[in-house]
C-alpha cells in the first residue's frame, strides 16, 4: 500500500494513537520503529526534516568509544562495540562499513606510547570478534594514510571502527518505522502539549501550509535533541533544564589519493581530533564548546574553522589545510548532562526523565548505541510487552544487496558505487524511475556522483519537501560543495512538478 502526507495528516487528525514520538533524528526514528514493532499505534513528527539536526552533523562514525576508556566508561565501550558490529553486519551493512583508524603518538602528546598500547589491548579485549588492533611502524602508517606526518612520531596504533552516512541511516530507520505501521510526518512542529499522566492528552502540531493538527495520543516521548528542554517547557513552563549543549563543527576538504584509514589524535582535556575519509572527501573535526543560544541559530564561525585546521596541523601537512580548500562545513549540537567542567569531559551516556504529566524526555547518548537508548525510553511507558524487548536486528529498508551486475556495468563506476552505497536494495526502484525520466541518469553536477533521479525519488518516496532536504540529506550535493543556483532552481522545478504529497511505498517487514 502507499501512504502520503495528505493521508498521514488525515489519519493523525482522526486519531487517536498510542504513542507520539517528537524528533526525527536517529533516536526518535528508532523509538518509532520499536514502538510500532510491538503493536503500538505510533506517530513520528519532526519540526524540520528527518535527520535535520544533530543526526546529520555527526562525525560519521559508528564507533566503539576508544576515547571513553580514560573516562572509565567501560560499560559504554562494551555496549558500543557490540552495537557497532550488529549495525555493520545485520541492520545496515551498506550504510555502516568498517574503517581502520590510526592513532599517532607524537612528542608532547597527552598520552604516551605505553598508555596508548594498553588502551589498544583493552579495546580489543572489550570488542571480542571484530576488534582488531595493531602497532604500525612509520612506513606502514604512511601506507594507509600517505599524508600522515611522521617527524616526531613516537609510535602509531591502529584499531577498527565503522563509518556511516548518518542522514541516510536515519532515513532508513524512518522507513523501517513506516513499514511497521508508524505514521511519519516531517516539517510539523509541536507547539502545544496537554498531557494527563498517561491518561491521554492532546498535542498541537503546526504543519505549515497544511494547518494546525490537534492530535490525540496516549503517550508522548520527546527525542528532540537540542530542543529537548524546549519541549519540556511546553509540558511544564517551570521545568528546570535537563541538558547543556555542546557545539561540534566539522569541515570537509578534497581527499588526497591513497587514504585507506582515518586518523584520531588525542588532545589535552580528553578531546580527540579526527580526519575521516568519507564520501570521497576528507572530514576534519570536531570542536566541543559550550553553546547557550537558540539551537536553530547554531552555525560555523571563523574561530571554529581555525581551531579545526590548527589541530589537524599536528598530524597533516599545512598545504592540505588551506582555508580555500574547504568545500563544506557542518555545525551540530550535542545534548550533555548538566555538570561542572568542560563539555569535552562530560559523560556521553543518555538521560531520561519522566515528568509529572507523563512526558518521557530522552537526550544525549551516541549514534552508535541509538537502538539501546530507544528501548530504554520505551520501557518508561506503562505498556505491556516492552520490558523484556530486545532491539530489532533485522535489516532496514534500502540496506541490502544493491545493483545487479548487468545494471552496474551500464553506469559510470563512481555512480554505480554511490547508488549502491546510498540506496542498497532500493537502487532498482530508483533506476526504474531514472529510466522513465529524460534526464534521470544525468549527473546533478559534473563533479559529483548524484543523479537527477535521486531528486525525483526523494520527493516521491523519501518525504523530501524542500531543496535543502534533497541537497543536504537525500543526496551528497551540499556536503561536496557542489550546490549552485542553477541546481537549486532545477530541484525546485522538479518539486513543483510532483504531486503536493510525497509518496512512500510501505512494504511489510519480511515482505
Amino acid at each position: 500500500m502507499r501512504t502520503s502526507r495528505a493521508d498521514t495528516l488525515e489519519r493523525l487528525r482522526a486519531g487517536p494513537i498510542d504513542l507520539l514520538v517528537i524528533g526525527g533524528g536517529i533516536t526518535g526514528a528508532r523509538i518509532a520503529l520499536e514502538g510500532a514493532r510491538v503493536g503500538l499505534r505510533v506517530a513520528l513528527v519532526d519540526g524540520g526534516d528527518f535527520a535535520g539536526g544533530t543526526s546529520s552533523a555527526s562525525s560519521k562514525l559508528v564507533h566503539g568509544g576508544f576515547r571513553y576508556l580514560p573516562m572509565g566508561d567501560i560499560g559504554l565501550v562494551r555496549e558500543s562495540q557490540h552495537e557497532r558490529r550488529v549495525l555493520m553486519e545485520s541492520v545496515a551493512p551498506n550504510l555502516v562499513r568498517p574503517i581502520p583508524i590510526v592513532l599517532p603518538v607524537y612528542e608532547g602528546s597527552p598520552r604516551g606510547p605505553g598508555a596508548v598500547a594498553a588502551g589498544l589491548l583493552l579495546y580489543r579485549a572489550l570488542a571480542g570478534r571484530g576488534g582488531r588492533t595493531a602497532i604500525l611502524n612509520q612506513g606502514a602508517a604512511r601506507g594507509v594514510v600517505p599524508s600522515l606526518r611522521t617527524n616526531g612520531m613516537r609510535m602509531c596504533g591502529m584499531f577498527e571502527e565503522a563509518e556511516t552516512i548518518d542522514s541516510r541511516l536515519v532515513l532508513a530507520t524512518v522507513k523501517g518505522a513506516a513499514r511497521y505501521g508508524a505514521l511519519v510526518l516531517n516539517h510539523a512542529q509541536v507547539i502545544g502539549l496537554e498531557l494527563r499522566n498517561n491518561r491521554g492528552g492532546v498535542v498541537t502540531l503546526d504543519a505549515g501550509d497544511d494547518g494546525l493538527i490537534e492530535l490525540r495520543t496516549k503517550h508522548v516521548i520527546s527525542a528532540a535533541g537540542p530542543w529537548v528542554d524546549h519541549v519540556r517547557r511546553l509540558d511544564d513552563a517551570s521545568a528546570i533544564p535537563l541538558v547543556r549543549l555542546s557545539k561540534g563543527v566539522h569541515i570537509l576538504l578534497p581527499l588526497e589519493c591513497g587514504w585507506r584509514a582515518g586518523v584520531a589524535m588525542p588532545l589535552e582535556g580528553g578531546r580527540v581530533t579526527l580526519a575521516i575519509p568519507w564520501q570521497g572527501m576528507l572530514m576534519l573535526g570536531t570542536t566541543d564548546t559550550l553553546f547557550t543560544g537558540n539551537p536553530s541559530d547554531v552555525h560555523v564561525t571563523p574561530a571554529d574553522v581555525r581551531e579545526i585546521l590548527d589541530e589537524a596541523s599536528g598530524f597533516l601537512p599545512g598545504e592540505m589545510l588551506r582555508p580555500d580548500r574547504i568545500r563544506f562545513s557542518i555545525a551540530g549540537l550535542r545534548a550533555l548532562p548538566i555538570m561542572d567542567g568542560d563539555t569535552a569531559a562530560a559523560r556521553r551516556e543518555h538521560l531520561i526523565e519522566v515528568s509529572h504529566s507523563g512526558l518521557v524526555s530522552v537526550a544525549g547518548g551516541k549514534l552508535t548505541t541509538h537502538r539501546l537508548i530507544a528501548l530504554d525510553a520505551l520501557r518508561r511507558l506503562p505498556e505491556p510487552g516492552i520490558d523484556g524487548l530486545s532491539p530489532d536486528s533485522r535489516r532496514l529498508p534500502g540496506t541490502g544487496l544493491g545493483l545487479p551486475l548487468e545494471t552496474a556495468t551500464r553506469l559510470d563506476l563512481d555512480i554505480a558505487d554511490h547508488l549502491e552505497r546510498m540506496y542498497g536494495d532500493e537502487s532498482g526502484r530508483l533506476l526504474a524511475l531514472a529510466a522513465a525520466t529524460p534526464d534521470g541518469l544525468e549527473r546533478m553536477h559534473p563533479s559529483g556522483p548524484d543523479i537527477w533521479a535521486q531528486a525525483d525519488y526523494a520527493f516521491e518516496s523519501e518525504w523530501a519537501a524542500t531543496v535543502d532536504d534533497v541537497a543536504r540529506r537525500r543526496t551528497t550535493l551540499a556536503v561536496r560543495g557542489l550546490m549552485t543556483e542553477e541546481i537549486a532552481y532545477r530541484i525546485r522545478s522538479r518539486m513543483s512538478n510532483q504531486p503536493r504529497r510525497s509518496l512512500m511505498e510501505v512494504v511489510p517487514i519480511g515482505g
